[in-house]
């Protein structure tokens, strides 16, 4: 677990701001040609009349303060703002004495096109292109028509620029479309999976109920004539796991029925049986290492096979021996949990840990589980962040799955889940889950 990190420089400065650092660019480049600089016996241009006059600076000054304004307004209102750097570039072409639009007058323009075919949708970036190429085409026009000389292969020179310019806003623009389809995508897989292993997990649930069911009617079949106490007390026992199970079920079900999905969860919830999980001996470093290597909450050898929170002992004794000590809190009177809210309490609690020792870079962790409250079991795991020189089984950020899943397992519950940075460092899960009232256990 690690909190994000900022995002570059790059990244944090606005298109606006870049549009602004461009035509400061083409400024500075403007005037390096009109000077005569080291090595050079003269300047590469020389300076219009124009240009040294209070109406050439005037024009220059008016071209900058319509690019600040186009900056402003290329992030709300691109369309506006490439008008005011369209117009900037012809003002400022204006003192210079050119035959046509000099490429660092169209800078700012190049940066709005990126920009625009980047975040925009396609029509709207097509329009910003058509644009830009017409103003060119227009002040290409109007020069010919009026009978002055005009630069056909630099204004040629200039367009195909802001061509290539917007090209790549646009293959950045899909790049990101398809990343953001990726993650949906993915995401979307992530919670389909995790419904289903809950179907799994709740078909283990139901079965094992079935079973208790099965042998306490065979027992008070054999017993109920000659020991009617014994049979009495086996009954007791089926109408216990019978409204235990149903009491899940309602719950499960409630959460996981979907349109598309539905199908397929009772498809392995009739057909899939999980393969139990091979007992270890205790303490066993190649166990927690297999559990905390796999990236999923999977069931490390040497704890039950139906785990709860009375196994989070032996889960710590597993993380520990990995490489992370687990400290676990029992804060309240422990109660009689639903089988279901036992098993999905443990599974929030295993994964957390399980991120901590990827992800976290800590030696340490800490585990509470309140009972205070008899309607509401909270469960928190929460670490004190990286610790030098103890290393990450996982470098790097993780695919965030794993939150996705407790999350989802919690919404299944209709409890409250909440994870993030902890204000002094470190990571924090906390999860609520109600508890029903007179709720039964095996």
């Amino acid at each position: 677990m690690s909190a994000t990190l900022s995002a570059p420089f790059f990244k944090r400065v606005t298109p606006g701001g870049w549009a602004a650092v461009a035509w400061g660019a083409g400024i500075a480049f403007t005037a390096l040609l009109r000077i005569r600089v080291p090595g050079q016996e003269e300047p590469d241009v020389f300076p219009g009349f124009v240009i040294l006059r209070w109406d050439g600076l005037l024009m220059l000054t008016v071209g900058t303060l319509l690019t600040l304004r186009g900056g402003t307004l290329l992030a709300r209102r691109p369309t506006a703002a490439l008008y005011h750097l369209l117009v900037a570039s012809v003002i400022a072409s204006t003192p210079l004495g050119v035959d046509a639009i000099p490429f660092a007058q169209y800078l700012a323009v190049d940066v709005a096109l990126y920009a625009i075919a980047a975040a925009r949708p396609r029509r709207e970036a097509r329009r910003a292109l058509l644009l830009a190429l017409g103003l060119l085409v227009v002040y290409l026009a109007v020069r010919l028509l009026a009978g002055w000389s005009a630069g056909t292969t630099g204004t040629l020179a200039v367009a195909l620029t802001a061509l290539v310019a917007w090209l790549l806003g646009r293959s950045e623009g899909q790049a990101r479309e398809y990343a953001e389809r990726s993650r949906a995508q993915a995401t979307e897989q992530a919670v389909t999976t995790e419904r289903l292993r809950i179907a799994r997990e709740m078909h283990d649930t139901v079965a094992h109920s079935i079973g208790i069911v099965a042998l306490q009617a065979g027992a008070a079949r054999r017993v109920i004539a000659t020991q009617p106490e014994a049979a009495r007390q086996a009954l007791a026992e089926i109408e216990t796991a019978s409204r235990e199970t149903l009491a899940g079920l309602r719950r499960m079900v409630g959460a996981l029925r979907t349109t598309e999905q539905d199908d397929a969860a009772v498809a392995v919830a009739e057909d899939v049986t999980r393969t139990p999980a091979t007992t270890g001996a205790p303490g066993s470093a190649t166990a927690s290492a297999d559990a905390v290597a796999t990236g999923r909450p999977a069931e490390p050898r040497g704890l039950p096979e139906m785990p709860g929170l009375a196994a989070l002992d032996r889960l710590a004794e597993l993380t520990g021996n990995a490489g992370v000590r687990v400290a676990v809190r029992r804060v309240g009177a422990p109660c009689p949990l639903p089988p279901d809210i036992d098993l999905s309490a443990f599974r929030i609690v295993q994964e957390s840990v399980t991120n901590v020792v990827r992800h976290s870079g800590a030696d340490s962790c800490t585990v509470t589980v309140d009972q205070r409250d008899p309607e509401t079991l909270a469960v928190t795991v929460e670490d004190r962040g990286p610790v030098p020189g103890h290393a990450r089984v996982s470098p790097g950020p993780g695919s965030g799955y794993g939150l996705t899943g407790m999350r989802e397992r919690v919404a299944v519950l209709h409890g409250e889940f909440t994870a993030g940075p902890r204000p002094g460092g470190g990571f924090r899960v906390t999860a609520r889950l109600p508890v029903p009232t007179g709720a039964t256990t095996r």
